[in-house]
Parts: C-alpha cells; sequence; structure tokens
C-alpha cells in the first residue's frame, strides 16, 4: 500500500478522499489555492502544500507545481477527485514519467472516451444502443445533410469537454446554421477542441448513469444506476439511486451493457456510463463515459455499503480483488443526493461569494454529509461554488425524500446567497415526488 497520496483538488471532493486516506492509515497531502488556505481539506490534511495565488490555471491546473508538490512530500501516487485534472491526459502521462502512480483509469481509455463521438464509436463496437446521430461533422453543409437524415430536433454537441457546455437543441435549419459557429467557438475556447456532431433530441429523457469499477484485466462490475435527471441547465442537482420506475429487466439490462461495454476495452479503476433513457419508447441509449469519480458517487456508496476512493487506492496499489469485493456487496435502501451551491437563485443562479457567518449542519440518522466548509471561511469566487453534498439513506425512497427536505430544512448558511430553498421546491414537485422527473423539467420549475 502506498505510504502517502497526494490529492490534486479542493473542496467536498478532497475532503472525502481524506476521509478514506485516514481510515486507511495513508498520510495525505493537500494542496491548496492561497483563497483556500482555510479550507476544512487543508485543515485535515497531514501535510498541506500551497500553490500560490492567481487562477485556477496558476494552481490547481498547473501540473508543473502539483508534480513538485508531489515530490517535496514523498508520495507515491496522486488522487485527482473530479473536475481539474481529473481527466487530463498529460497529467497522467507526465505522473508515471516522474514516476507517480496515477490513481484511475489509463490514458488510452480517457483518450477513447474523451472524445464524445469515438466513445460512440466505441459503444457501437460493443453493440451498446446509440441514439441516431452523426459522425464528426466537416462543415455545416455536412451538419445539415445530417439533420436531414437524422431528423430534427437535433442537439448539437462539442465533441470534448462535458458540464453541458457545448450542447445545443435544434429544431430546424435556422436554428442549426446559428448554433453552428457557437458549438464550434465553446468547444475550442474551454476544451482546445472545436470539433463537433449532432444526435436526434429526445424531448422526454431520463438520465441514468450506471457506476463501473473495472480491474483493468477485462473484468468491469456494475453497482448500480443513479437517476441524474433533476438538471439546471444540464447541471445536476438531484441524484439518486436506485433510479425509480425502472422494471428490473430493464434495470439489469443497464448493468450488463454497461459492464459489456467497460470490459470490452478492459477498463481500470472507477467510471461510470451514462444512457438517455427514453420515457416514450421506454428504450436506453448510450451517451457518454465519465472516466473519473462521479460527483454523485455518494449514493451508490450509502446504497451498496462500499468505499469507492478506498477501492480506487487499492486497484491502483495492486491491492484490490476486484470479484471478491464485488461479491460480498449487497444494495440496500434507497440515496438522494442534493447538490448545495453558493448561488442565488433569484438572480438566474449567479455564484455567490463572500463569508459564511453561520454553518451548521443537522446530525440525524441516515444522513451524509460531504462539505468543505465552517463558519467563518470565505467562499472564493475563482472556483465552482458547490460547498456541500448532502445525502439521505433510508429503507425506501419516499423515507429517503423525508429525510433530505428535513435536513435541508434544519441546514444553517449564512452570509452568502444559497440554493437551498431551490432544491426544497424541487423535492416538493409532483414530478420528483413521483419519480418521473425528466431532464428538462427544471426548465418549468416555479420557483420564486
Amino acid at each position: 500500500m502506498f505510504e502517502t497520496v497526494l490529492i490534486a483538488n479542493r473542496g467536498a471532493i478532497a475532503t472525502r478522499i481524506l476521509r478514506s486516506l485516514k481510515q486507511m492509515g495513508v498520510k495525505s497531502v493537500a494542496v491548496y489555492h492561497e483563497q483556500d488556505v482555510n479550507s476544512l481539506h487543508v485543515q485535515q490534511a497531514d501535510l498541506a502544500i500551497s500553490l500560490g495565488d492567481g487562477s485556477a490555471a496558476d494552481t490547481y491546473l498547473n501540473i508543473p507545481k502539483i508534480l513538485q508538490a508531489a515530490k517535496d512530500s514523498g508520495a507515491q501516487a496522486i488522487h485527482p477527485g473530479y473536475g481539474f485534472l481529473s481527466e487530463n491526459q498529460s497529467f497522467v502521462r507526465e505522473c508515471e514519467a516522474a514516476g507517480l502512480v496515477f490513481i484511475g483509469p489509463t490514458i488510452e481509455q480517457m483518450a477513447l472516451f474523451g472524445l464524445k463521438h469515438a466513445a460512440r464509436e466505441a459503444a457501437q463496437a460493443a453493440g451498446v444502443p446509440l441514439v441516431p446521430g452523426s459522425p464528426l461533422l466537416e462543415d455545416i453543409a455536412q451538419a445539415q445533410q445530417w439533420a436531414e437524415q437524422v431528423g430534427y430536433p437535433v442537439i448539437l454537441k462539442s465533441t470534448a469537454g462535458g458540464g453541458g457546455i457545448g450542447m445545443q437543441v435544434c429544431h430546424n435549419l435556422s436554428e442549426l446554421t446559428q448554433a453552428w459557429d457557437s458549438v464550434r467557438r465553446l468547444g475550442g475556447n474551454y476544451f482546445a477542441n472545436n470539433g463537433v456532431f449532432l444526435e436526434a433530441y429526445i424531448a422526454n429523457a431520463r438520465h441514468i448513469e450506471v457506476q463501473i469499477f473495472g480491474d483493468g484485466r477485462g473484468l468491469a462490475c456494475a453497482l448500480g444506476e443513479r437517476d441524474c435527471s433533476a438538471q439546471r441547465r444540464n447541471q445536476k442537482v438531484l441524484e439518486e439511486t436506485p433510479a425509480p420506475n425502472l422494471s428490473e429487466t430493464q434495470r439489469q439490462a443497464l448493468h450488463a451493457t454497461a459492464e459489456s461495454l467497460m470490459a470490452s476495452v478492459q477498463y481500470r479503476n472507477a467510471g461510470t456510463v451514462e444512457f438517455i433513457y427514453d420515457v416514450n419508447r421506454e428504450a436506453f441509449y448510450f451517451l457518454e463515459v465519465n472516466t473519473r469519480l462521479q460527483v454523485e458517487h455518494g449514493v451508490t456508496e450509502q446504497v451498496w455499503g462500499v468505499d469507492l476512493v478506498n477501492w480506487m487506492v487499492r486497484q491502483a496499489a495492486g491491492e484490490l480483488d476486484l470479484a471478491f469485493e464485488h461479491g460480498k456487496l449487497q444494495p440496500r435502501g434507497h440515496a438522494i443526493q442534493a447538490r448545495i451551491y453558493a448561488e442565488a437563485p433569484h438572480l438566474d443562479f449567479r455564484p455567490s461569494s463572500g463569508g459564511l457567518t453561520d454553518v451548521s449542519w443537522p446530525q440525524m440518522s441516515g444522513l451524509r454529509i460531504d462539505s468543505w466548509v465552517e463558519s467563518g471561511l470565505v467562499v472564493p469566487a475563482l472556483f465552482d461554488p458547490m460547498i456541500a453534498k448532502m445525502i439521505s439513506l433510508a429503507d425506501n425512497r419516499a423515507a429517503a425524500l423525508t429525510l433530505l427536505d428535513s435536513a435541508l430544512s434544519q441546514t444553517v448558511l449564512y452570509g452568502i446567497e444559497t440554493n437551498l430553498a431551490y432544491v426544497r421546491a424541487i423535492m416538493r414537485s409532483a414530478e420528483a415526488q413521483t419519480g418521473q422527473l425528466l431532464t428538462r423539467s427544471l426548465a418549468s420549475l416555479a420557483f420564486t
């Protein structure tokens, strides 16, 4: 086992990884931007190394600084968390060149699934059902031809990146023409890749994903599925497992399909296969693969009784018997996660920064909170505004909803604007209560 692991991240995921490392008896190293100097991940780590000030590019995305911190601390491995460098192939390559173990998949697997059009090709080769769509498009004329062939409405997508950036629904030729330059520009600006393709747009869709863990030798195990349909502008707000209103046949088919795809590439470590579920046809289609730990991994951990970070570290150290560990698991109950953001819903969800004058989390049976803040801490404007993930676990979905709503009502976050009231409004909606949220449901949610 590694003696020391560096966490190349911040916020809730950094404190989450720290918790597992501490339980494993592995020394933890945190890195931080100067504005994060009082963050809980800095306080809780065995060693914390400053990356200086400036932008994210100067700090959490600065590969030479991260590698130097690893060298100075004596770390043998790096856990990237999610976001930042977690799916950066150059980072993995430089880690390996420096003699460091990257806790995650291989460079080749990142490359394969990092571009959506290439991932579609891999899925097709593995027999995974695909939404009708195009290959990578060369120009607007080719896009028009494919849109006619697929049939409007279509969704134009950047092949690189994620987080809902570089996606636009087009209902006709005029909208496609207008979107062409915009989507390409977004892809180029955010992901240094302006390649685009298109797919048929499924209006009544759910977003369902399968948690996968692979041993790198052809065994890929599914740990249930998560419903992530509660999305605002393609950003997830609520996630849960098991997904409601699915037949057992559909559930098992999702798991088997995801396992087949990831086994076909001898996938290594944690990953997620995402699907679009067409409510009208009761059919699922491949969306993409995330070659990292997901923000919503906690709901899977709660229901399955597994520590995915522990598995990731042990697998990277060559000490995980995946078949044995997976065989011991038995899912129980229902878990729901709410993402708590520092943002102002009444101001079009503008990020909110500043000092937290009072922070108080409820202490309740079945409640898990992953956070990086406490009273007196300043939330900087530089980074993602998520400040916590609140997860409820209960015997059934109704009880999990009730527990989570009660916990949200007792949460105190004073000093800045948050989305607490907005999340509670979603949970009280008829669609959420009945498990019928679609990916477009929040666009019409009344909230003031």
